[in-house]
């Protein structure tokens, strides 16, 4: 980590990720595996704001990375580790035998010029990719398919890691970071190892115009609204919500109410297991 002298009140706090220590300096990212984009802002398709306190922020340019690691059976190089500002996590870029480059997730223990390849048949090693089935009980992985073929959708985010629990007939039983028990078909692929950056979550930003440049708008509380904008809003002076329940702005229960529902394709399966 990289700290800075108290020359100003934003520096006085700030703490960030020492560039010097994995991450090797590009000015630019590789052309062929980036373009750029249209951020929403939080709007849907008809311009109506659906995830508040989002806009602004600098200009990014998107790097395209291989969640499928598509180049099966060649074997490819790191070549750079680069910052990403499209995500927590740091990319390193992979120049293949065939002439083909592309950028993954950063692992942990990563060094430029190691090799990696994604294989049926490849060794358990940190940024080698294979089917669930491969791998054995206890391992650690990240970068998970949820069906085989679309890409990896769980654990991607910076020191994020899944560890396998028990095999059941054609799935597996995995333990997600949030502690969340999941079954995952055995064809669908995944990477082994840790992602890397876990120093990202003692990052300060030091002052609130960090936030503005990453996208992220000042959160204002319901209570300080008027009745006629939020659930929590109006009365005089410092008043209680008035209701049962804390509600959101659009009048759904807030603050410990679970969201996810509870009949998911997973779950039947963990039934059937315990029933067996």
């Amino acid at each position: 980590m990289q700290r800075f002298k108290s020359i100003t009140p934003g520096r006085r706090h700030k703490l960030s990720l020492d560039p010097n220590d994995s991450l090797q300096k590009k000015n630019n990212p590789e052309r062929l595996c980036s373009f750029g984009f249209f951020r929403s802002k939080g709007r849907n398709h008809r311009g109506v704001i659906t995830s508040q306190h989002r806009g602004g922020g600098h200009k990014r340019v998107y790097r395209d990375i291989d969640f499928k690691r598509s180049k099966i059976g060649i074997v490819g190089k790191i070549k750079t580790v680069e910052y990403d500002p499209n995500r927590n996590a740091l990319i390193a870029l992979v120049v293949y035998k065939d002439g083909d480059k592309k950028y993954i997730l950063y692992f942990q223990n990563l060094e430029i010029g190691a090799n990696i390849v994604s294989s049926s048949y490849a060794f358990i090693r940190a940024g080698n990719a294979s089917p669930l089935k491969n791998f054995p009980l206890g391992a650690t992985i990240h970068n998970i398919e949820l069906h085989s073929g679309k890409g990896g959708q769980l654990v991607r985010s910076a020191g994020a890691k899944a560890v396998i629990l028990f095999k059941y007939k054609n799935m597996t039983a995995v333990r997600l970071p949030s502690g969340k028990k999941r079954f995952i078909p055995d064809i669908c692929w995944v990477t082994y190892g840790v992602v890397g950056n876990q120093q990202q979550k003692l990052k300060i930003l030091g002052k609130a115009g960090c936030n503005r440049w990453i996208g992220k708008r000042p959160h204002v509380r319901g209570s300080a609204m008027n009745a006629v904008d939020h659930p929590h809003g109006g009365g005089e002076g410092k008043a209680p919500i008035g209701r049962k329940k804390p509600y959101t702005l659009w009048g759904k229960p807030a603050l410990g109410v679970k969201t996810r529902k509870l009949r998911k394709w997973s779950n039947l399966y963990f039934r059937k297991f315990k029933n067996s």
